[in-house]
């Protein structure tokens, strides 16, 4: 398995740094960081991701916080898995957010090519600067995730077999009809050769439709796991993490994955 210099993550997540609180105190991301997380977690089905990231600091928050553990969780859940081995040609992460879920299978891949699709322009423009700060060959774009079962509008180049897709805490945002064409999309791409990773979290009344899918995953091959791990965590996100109440004594999250050569 090829692990990523620990140096690149630690380059990035000063520079992350540096461009977030340039014009913003730590008490002001944190406050915004509370406010995120309670439009996450309690009113995570009736707040859009748009309406969550409507100001300056909430975006900051969640590019200095909860970007970084998405990377550490997709990594660690990757690498568990044996999922870089042998690498897939490419990584497509559907709603991508600031790029890190992507970033991180890429790179436990080698650094393979990466591609993202979002709608909100904010995350768009971050996750094309997390993929060339982090020395990733990568483009994001705009795109509504919701309609990709329906036409997904990507590069089919990065759609051909052997390649990948991740999608990271996004599913259980989605409607349920949206949330079906979704994973029809993805069940399609998995019976054609491409490896799929699907995260969620690991709070049962967030994925109240997770057994079901995992049975279809099953069907085709697929595996489900649930995950529970304790990374040493960057100064400033412990920071975060203690001043913002949350107090992460462990990362969790479950996945879906199913790799079919």
């Amino acid at each position: 398995m090829h692990h990523p210099s620990p140096d690149v993550v630690t380059a990035w997540l000063a520079a992350l740094e540096s461009r977030h609180l340039a014009d913003l105190r730590v008490p002001e991301v944190t406050r915004a960081l509370r406010a995120l997380s309670s439009a996450y977690v309690e009113r995570r089905h009736t707040v859009a991701r748009g309406a969550t990231l409507d100001s300056r600091g909430k975006r900051a928050a969640f590019a200095l916080f909860y970007a970084p553990l998405h990377l550490y969780v997709t990594r660690h859940i990757v690498e568990s898995l044996g999922a870089g081995e042998p690498p897939p040609s490419s990584v497509l992460d559907l709603g991508c957010g600031t790029g890190t879920a992507g970033a991180a299978w890429a790179l436990a891949a080698g650094g393979v090519p990466v591609s993202g699709i979002d709608r909100h322009p904010w995350a768009v423009d971050e996750a094309r600067w997390t993929y060339a700060r982090l020395g990733l060959s990568g483009h994001a774009r705009t795109g509504d995730v919701a309609r990709w079962g329906q036409s997904d509008g990507s590069d089919p180049a990065l759609l051909r077999p052997g390649s990948a897709i991740v999608s990271a805490y996004v599913l259980n945002e989605l409607p349920d009809d949206a949330r079906a064409r979704v994973e029809d999309g993805l069940f399609a791409a998995a019976e054609r050769g491409i490896a799929i990773l699907v995260i969620e979290p690991i709070a049962r009344p967030l994925t109240p439709w997770w057994d079901g899918t995992v049975r279809r995953f099953a069907a085709i091959g697929g595996r489900a796991d649930e995950w529970r791990f304790s990374p040493e965590l960057p100064k400033l996100l412990k920071l975060f993490d203690k001043a913002a109440g949350l107090n992460h004594q462990a990362l969790t999250a479950r996945s879906l994955y199913c790799r079919n050569h």
